[in-house]
């Protein structure tokens, strides 16, 4: 039989899944999207553009997981929380394969990932207290966000960096299917104006982390 965590059990595992995203590098479940008949040749303005680029990426990841993490957290739904953990798993993956290509084009990841990880993970236990619809709603404008974000960087990605666009195009895919699975789960349709805040929040953030 499942074992079922007591509150404290969650709370230990919260704190060390917080932990391991930020301080360390969780390994990927699944191989890192390659195009292996395409070489990637690029120069130095191009890698460092590129590295700026998926360090954003990995920003996103790293939010994702606080997001995630958080909402598993607050809900007392084992069928939501089970989705949740889910979603965070494929979230991994994406948060190692950006950690590897941006240590590839010679970059690092963001500073203040440590910062992003606490305010996505308040922005998740807030969504949470406010009940699942809500926090599947969130869910929703996240990935839709994050999809369209990446939109852009596949515009502004190298043409030649084959090795990055595999990566960002896998991501996509991914992120539309969580959206989707939240709104079959039943998430409500945030208001505008709480949609317009997570943008104005998303643009400094992936600002900041594009140089910092």
């Amino acid at each position: 039989m499942p074992m079922t965590l007591t509150p404290f059990d969650r709370f230990l595992s919260t704190v060390d899944d917080a932990l391991r995203t930020v301080f360390s590098s969780p390994p990927a479940s699944q191989p890192c999207p390659t195009l292996p008949a395409e070489p990637t040749e690029l120069s130095a303005t191009e890698k460092k553009e590129a590295g700026a680029l998926m360090r954003v990426n990995h920003v996103g990841e790293v939010c994702a997981q606080a997001l995630y993490t958080a909402q598993a957290f607050t809900t007392d739904s084992e069928t939501l929380r089970a989705h949740f953990l889910a979603a965070r798993a494929e979230e991994t993956d994406h948060l190692a394969w950006t950690a590897q290509r941006v240590k590839e084009l010679g970059g690092h990841t963001s500073l203040l990932n440590p910062l992003w990880y606490a305010g996505a993970f308040g922005i998740g236990l807030v969504a949470g207290k406010m009940g699942d619809a809500v926090s599947l709603g969130f869910v929703v404008e996240t990935e839709n966000q994050v999809e369209a974000h990446l939109e852009t960087h596949m515009n502004r990605l190298p043409v030649g960096d084959h090795a990055s666009r595999a990566i960002v195009a896998q991501m996509m895919d991914d992120e539309a299917r969580h959206a989707y699975n939240a709104m079959e789960l039943g998430a409500m349709d945030l208001p505008a104006s709480v949609k317009g805040v997570m943008k104005a929040v998303a643009r400094v953030m992936t600002t900041v982390a594009h140089r910092v």
